[in-house]
């Protein structure tokens, strides 16, 4: 009877450690696992050069425990460095402001700009052809809260891709842009520090969201939520009631929105980054237009737990979408790590006519509220943090698009998470044209299919672990265009959910 005792207590604590490390990553993923992710899986888990380590994977779901250590954003400087060109331009920023720096980084952007629109062809001539960005797009446009201790900044994709090679390590497998210098050395690129925004003369000036629980009933008068060029929108009021209107009217033009000033008038530099965002405008018919703003950051730094950091990748790509109807915004998406959160356009907060949004810390996932946002792990473990930071003006300087998803093959629009591409599969078929406002804009770049990070570092590295299902190291983004841009809804996902309050305790997921 002692030895059965014994034997029950050591039995069973590891009997339930086991059941929660097979589980306990399947609760805490909020994306569905397929075959061919677990195959790819298990061959991770095999790569492991010590049997212990893969066994302790298999098993206990704590993977490349003798890789542990802390993961600082940044490096403290070497006691015997010499002081080489870095240092040199760190002392030369000692003496001015963060202010009188990003300053002098939108006259030189400007500069570069001027000369850029002389290329080619006289763009008077493209402008006959090429389409212009609505004015509503522009005067509706979001406006971004950066963190005010962020030290990953929005990067140039044609800096970021000066420092990565393109890989293809194995047969039939995708394309990752490779990072020629190891990130946690910290090089200066990845910071992106010149791309800091000119500040805003009063960043507090705006109306505060509608607040609630998430669950506000609302009774749309049409599917303007819902809809493609394949499904036009239908209206679901009575048609009887003809007080009800089709659409929210246009709001007179703020204060605000005087800043944005038609096409050859100098803007006003406030919000100003020398990072370029991207904008991509659908058409989905039914007088229904999706405005998608792409942030891209070189660098995505995952959060902590318990002092060990989660989910890092090189190249983040972040967006919001603007859905307007008839030229009138109707709804938002925010993106926040594998999916997101969409609002009613009456429900978040606006600077005029303007959405602020609020970009996290480290990982840029974009919220609509300052402050603490827990994500996965339960007891808030894992948590974004945003504040009121520096205010960052994409309308300011962007690439514009349009994209007509019908002239896509549809598989050349699906973001393979198993990471096969078939042979030839990948072509330009034209659906991106340049805006008026860009008419050089190059559009090869959207079709890139690949990855715009490093992939997954095997466990044999000694920068990745994982515990329980969290890596420390994960693969980096694929581009605007396989970000579901055809999508009926707003979110990504079919099973979106419209907020017409914000829930400073809700999740997407």
């Amino acid at each position: 009877m002692y030895w059965m005792r014994r034997f029950m207590i050591l039995t069973v604590p590891l009997a339930i450690i086991v059941f929660a490390a097979t589980y306990l990553p399947v609760i805490l993923d909020p994306t569905d696992r397929n075959p061919e992710s677990r195959a790819r899986d298990r061959l991770w888990v095999s790569s492991s050069p010590y049997f212990w380590d893969r066994q302790a994977c298999r098993w206990f779901s704590l993977c490349g425990l003798h890789h542990l250590r802390r993961d600082p954003a940044v490096l403290p400087p070497l006691e015997d460095e010499p002081e080489d060109e870095l240092r040199l331009e760190l002392r030369k920023r000692m003496d001015r402001t963060w202010e009188e720096d990003a300053e002098l980084n939108a006259q030189e952007a400007d500069g570069r700009r001027s000369k850029r629109s002389d290329k080619k062809r006289n763009p008077q001539e493209r402008r006959k052809i090429l389409r212009e960005v609505p004015q509503y797009v522009l005067k509706h446009a979001p406006l971004v809260h950066l963190y005010s201790g962020e030290q990953f900044w929005p990067s140039d994709i044609r800096e970021h891709i000066e420092h990565m090679i393109a890989l293809n390590k194995y047969e039939k497998r995708m394309v990752t842009l490779h990072s020629v210098e190891d990130v946690e050395s910290r090089p200066k690129w990845l910071h992106s520090h010149d791309n800091l925004p000119v500040p805003f003369d009063d960043p507090n000036a705006s109306t505060p969201p509608s607040l609630g629980s998430g669950k506000k009933v609302h009774s749309e008068p049409d599917t303007w939520f819902d809809v493609d060029k394949k499904h036009p929108v239908h209206r679901i009021s009575d048609p009887r009631n003809k007080n009800v209107p089709a659409y929210a009217p246009t709001p007179a033009p703020g204060k605000e929105q005087q800043r944005i000033v038609p096409r050859g008038h100098k803007p006003d530099p406030d919000g100003y980054s020398k990072a370029p965002a991207t904008l991509v405008l659908v058409d989905k018919g039914s007088g229904i237009i999706d405005a998608f703003w792409f942030f891209f950051y070189s660098y995505n730094l995952g959060q902590t737990v318990l002092g060990l950091r989660f989910g890092n990748h090189v190249g983040d790509w972040e967006h919001c979408m603007v859905r307007f109807q008839n030229g009138v915004p109707r709804g938002i998406f925010f993106s926040e790590h594998e999916g997101g959160q969409a609002y009613a356009w009456e429900a978040v907060e606006k600077r005029g006519d303007r959405p602020v949004i609020y970009s996290a810390v480290g990982s840029h996932a974009m919220y609509a509220l300052p402050g603490s946002h827990p994500y996965v792990l339960p007891f808030k473990l894992l948590k974004d943090v945003t504040d009121k930071g520096p205010l960052w003006d994409p309308a300011l300087n962007n690439y514009a698009y349009f994209y007509d998803y019908t002239r896509e093959d549809p598989k050349d629009t699906i973001e393979h998470e198993d990471g096969i591409a078939e042979k030839g599969l990948l072509h330009d078929t034209h659906s991106f044209t340049p805006a008026a406002s860009n008419p050089d804009a190059p559009t090869t770049w959207l079709h890139f299919q690949g990855r715009w990070g490093d992939e997954v570092y095997t466990l044999a590295d000694p920068r990745q672990w994982r515990l329980f299902g969290q890596y420390h190291y994960v693969t980096g983004p694929a581009g605007p265009k396989f970000k579901n841009l055809e999508r009926q809804t707003l979110c990504p996902a079919r099973n979106c959910r419209l907020l017409y309050e914000v829930d400073p305790k809700g999740t997407w997921y």
